[in-house]
């Protein structure tokens, strides 16, 4: 199966910042849209961040201005730069690789933010 590889979740005071990296076969970096999603406990998981293959990126609302997707194409790795978090971000967080009907997913990382 692929694979996508997370890492950089954790434990954060509120105000402090983290990244999440995702690490994705060149060939399925090459071609599928990436992004982030998180799902709190006893809530729906949501979309929090997507970057195409093209670089346009899109962010839920409640994020805009916290949250920056990246992708780093010489290393098969998107990125969730997280600051000014709040306990309201605290999920676990996927990985997420679509094109069309195609869809892969991370095994999830843990980001707790404290208060």
């Amino acid at each position: 199966q692929v694979q996508l590889v997370e890492s950089g979740g954790g434990l954060v005071q509120a105000g402090g910042s983290l990244r999440l990296s995702c690490a994705a076969s060149k060939i399925i970096f090459s071609i599928y849209d990436m992004g982030w999603y998180r799902q709190a406990p006893g809530k729906q998981r949501e979309l929090v961040a997507k970057i195409t293959t093209g670089g346009s990126t899109n962010y839920t609302d409640s994020v805009k201005g916290r949250f920056t997707i990246s992708r780093d194409n010489a290393k098969n790795t998107v990125y969730l730069q997280m600051d000014s978090l709040k306990p309201d971000d605290t999920a676990v967080y996927f990985c997420n690789a679509d094109r069309r009907v195609l869809t892969f997913w991370g095994q999830g990382t843990q980001v707790t933010v404290s208060s």
